[in-house]
């Protein structure tokens, strides 16, 4: 029982002389193809029904590990209310920190005017707090609540505050 090979179908005119043959697959290729599509149905129910396994519950886990890996963002301190002595020391702390952006008089240059009335992420005391912890990154303001701490925080707001043209 021999197989007929080589047999040209005659589309070589519609193909511009190109032939078409049509030959039987190789055995070895054909079991391959079957092997591959058993194997194919096996991990399907494995993973989906013996394993309970999903792309959606990796992702999560995945997503969850990675949360988990990120420090954490500093909390706003939770101080009462400035005090002159706490404003005296942001005062040193700003002098570092915020002279290049806000200048020394706190007028502005590269950051905004902080002595004005417009105050555009909101001139409270918690407001201005806030801002300088989260920082403004998308307007070149780095976020400072890892880099300063809570009290300096507290202290550098307390300040700004006072100064400038804060609610």
């Amino acid at each position: 029982m021999s197989k007929e090979t080589d047999k040209i179908l005659g589309h070589g005119a519609d193909n511009d002389g190109i032939e078409e043959y049509d030959n039987p697959l190789p055995t070895w290729w054909l079991g391959l193809f079957y092997f591959t599509i058993a194997w194919g149905v096996l991990y399907a129910i494995d993973y989906h029904f013996v394993s309970h396994r999903s792309q959606a519950g990796e992702y999560d886990a995945e997503v969850a590990a990675a949360l988990a890996a990120l420090p954490q963002r500093p909390q706003v301190a939770a101080i009462a209310a400035p005090t002159p002595a706490s404003a005296e020391a942001g005062k040193a702390v700003f002098e570092t920190n915020c002279v290049a952006c806000h200048g020394a008089d706190l007028r502005g240059g590269v950051g905004p005017n902080l002595t004005d009335a417009e105050w555009i992420h909101g001139g409270t005391y918690a407001d201005i707090q806030k801002t300088i912890t989260e920082g403004v990154p998308a307007k070149g303001m780095i976020t400072w609540g890892p880099i300063l701490g809570a009290e300096k925080i507290a202290q550098v707001a307390a300040y700004v505050h006072g100064a400038g043209g804060g609610q």
